[in-house]
């Protein structure tokens, strides 16, 4: 099958023509190993998602990072009730991380925590369980809205 250019979602190297996916990012390994937040920011279909999966399956291939990209997008119908949201958001995580990592780097059952402590006491109990540092890439965290967003945002 003949390589085609692909505007449809992430990009597979096996099926679609792309540049380079990490090239554009240069100082993010930088930031991954100083232990840094950081926000990509840049057009739709520019090919954010694709460097980010690209970047993490090099990450955990490498043996020193768990790394993963997980969507907030199943949050997006709670605007209105954060607990609602969060608890979508983590059972989309929980899929997103079975699909990428290893079982040996994936995280225990979500711990029973009070709504809006429930992110925090998953990655808390990932975090101790995991052989290696964490890294997680949050996609589509502007699908969020409301007191969803903000609540995301402020922890």
């Amino acid at each position: 099958m003949t390589r085609f250019f692909n505007t449809a979602g992430p990009c597979k190297p096996n099926i679609h023509s792309l540049l380079p996916p990490l090239r554009r990012l240069p100082e993010v390994r930088e930031l991954i190993d100083r232990q840094s937040y950081f926000v990509l920011h840049a057009p739709r279909q520019t090919g954010k998602t694709t460097a980010l999966i690209t970047l993490a399956a090099e990450l955990t291939a490498e043996g020193r990072y768990a790394a993963a990209v997980v969507s907030a997008e199943e949050g997006a119908s709670f605007g209105d009730d954060p607990g609602a949201a969060e608890e979508a958001i983590l059972g989309a995580f929980r899929d997103g991380l079975r699909a990428q990592l290893a079982s040996e780097l994936q995280p225990p059952l979500w711990p029973s925590a009070a709504p809006g402590h429930r992110r925090s006491a998953a990655l808390s109990a990932w975090a101790e369980a995991c052989p290696r540092p964490i890294v997680l890439f949050i996609d589509e965290i502007d699908a969020l809205r409301d007191d969803a967003l903000l609540s995301v945002l402020r922890r």
